[in-house]
């Protein structure tokens, strides 16, 4: 066994995951695996810089995990940072605010590489459901400043990555952009939203054929949220959303609820994380774009993502 430590730094939050790893199987066995709302890419989309504030909340969760990290002796570390780092036109300060905590240089990873380690954490959502044949899979993982694409094909063995895109649309870029931290949103408001979505839709289905899966995965916690609301779950419950499966149906269902809600009303629903109540509108509505262009039927949703995939690259 290989103890790996894997830490995503998004433009929401920031991960992290402590694990063992058999070498022979790529299993991974959860020993701490923990999230804390940054905020890290707050006002970036308009400033392009990262605030102070924001940079502070993020080195404050990142002295936690060097605890956590120390505490369960991991041998590898891997940090990588996505969008909100990658826009940013300070992101030295952050780069050596992290390495001067963490003793580990964060890595600024391009769009497509994102989508590849998202795609190769998934692929445990799908394993061990019975299908024996390839399964042309599309992988969608919707972050706070970006949404990656990922089309592959999985069979028992092994998982094949065939197309990937990262485009500019997340939950937090989309509320910020459009105001939408109110509630119940305009029509003027949900208009705007959707249409750029539209246009980040078309910039993917370019280089990424979104209507050929035979199955749909949703990652992160816009996804997992919506699942969690969908199952009436009266708190957060991992183990329970983990592989349920989303009616497109009961998407659109919940999409609405959310949209038609005050801020107030959002933050009462059970399984809301008080740091997603006022972006959760504008993730929603990426999550409902998403199935309506691609004709799912369903969604898969996977609690296993991005971060399962840097433990695995970091073992």
């Amino acid at each position: 066994m290989t103890r790996v430590a894997a830490v995503d730094c998004g433009t929401n939050s920031i991960r992290l995951l402590v694990a063992d790893v058999d070498p022979e199987t790529g299993e991974l066995t959860d020993l701490d695996r923990r999230m804390t709302i940054v905020r890290l890419g707050q006002g970036v989309d308009r400033t392009g810089r990262l605030a102070p504030e924001a940079l502070e909340r993020t080195f404050a969760a990142c002295r936690e995990y060097a605890a956590v990290i120390k505490e369960l002796g991991a041998e590898k570390v891997r940090f990588v940072a996505t969008s909100a780092s990658r826009d940013a036109s300070n992101r030295d300060d952050f780069v050596r605010g992290v390495l001067d905590i963490l003793g580990v240089e964060p890595e600024v990873i391009t769009g497509d590489e994102e989508a590849q380690l998202s795609f190769a954490g998934a692929a445990s959502a799908q394993s061990g459901r019975g299908d024996a044949q390839a399964l042309r899979t599309l992988v969608f993982d919707v972050g706070g400043g970006s949404t990656e694409f990922v089309l592959g094909t999985q069979t028992a063995e092994q998982a094949t990555v065939d197309a990937a895109r990262s485009v500019d649309i997340g939950c937090v870029r989309l509320t910020e952009r459009h105001g939408l931290t109110g509630g119940p949103l305009t029509d003027e408001q949900i208009a705007a939203v959707r249409a750029d979505i539209d246009k980040a839709l078309d910039q993917a289905a370019g280089a990424v054929p979104l209507t050929e899966a035979d199955v749909y995965i949703g990652l992160a916690g816009t996804v997992t949220t919506l699942a969690g609301i969908a199952l009436d779950l009266p708190e957060y419950d991992s183990a329970a959303i983990h592989r349920s499966v989303l009616p497109y149906q009961q998407v659109k269902t919940v999409t609405h609820r959310l949209i038609g809600a005050t801020h107030d009303e959002r933050a009462a629903i059970p399984v809301m994380h008080p740091g997603r109540v006022d972006v959760i509108c504008a993730g929603a509505l990426i999550v409902l774009a998403i199935m309506e262009r691609t004709g799912a039927e369903e969604l898969l949703v996977s609690e296993h993502d991005i971060l399962d995939g840097i433990a695995l690259s970091a073992a």
